[in-house]
Formats: C-alpha cells, structure tokens, sequence
C-alpha cells in the first residue's frame, strides 16, 4: 500500500471528517443524514490516518509532495 495522500490534503480530510461526524451528532441527536454523513466522516479520517485514498489509487492521483534528489 503506497501513501498517495499528501499533509495538506491530510489536514484538510481530518477537519471535514471531523465536521461531518460533528453534524451527524448535533444535539445530542442522530440527524437526518447521519448514515452517509458519519460514514464519510470516518472514511475521510480513516484515509488521512493512513496516508493512503483507493480513489485516488484507481484515478492515478498522487498529492504527496515528490522529494527531490540534488
């Protein structure tokens, strides 16, 4: 499994994972949406923890910043 996912768009799927499992449990009530909303909220935290997005694998996207060798 290659990391395909850079730091930036590690930070930003954390913050939009965190605010769709935020507005899942608003309240202290399930919303409406709360099945796809929470699952893409942990999918999105899920992907950044490992570096690594299986969309991105089969679109052939790579946001990881390419070190270079001088």
């Amino acid at each position: 499994m290659t990391r395909n996912v850079g730091r930036i768009d590690q930070y930003v799927r954390i913050i939009i994972g965190l605010a769709m499992i935020a507005y899942t449990v608003k309240d202290g009530v399930l919303g409406l949406g709360w099945p796809i909303s929470g699952a893409l909220g942990v999918i999105l935290i899920a992907t950044a923890f490992f570096s690594y997005c299986p969309l991105y694998t089969l679109v052939g996207i790579d946001t990881r910043q390419k070190s270079s060798s001088i």
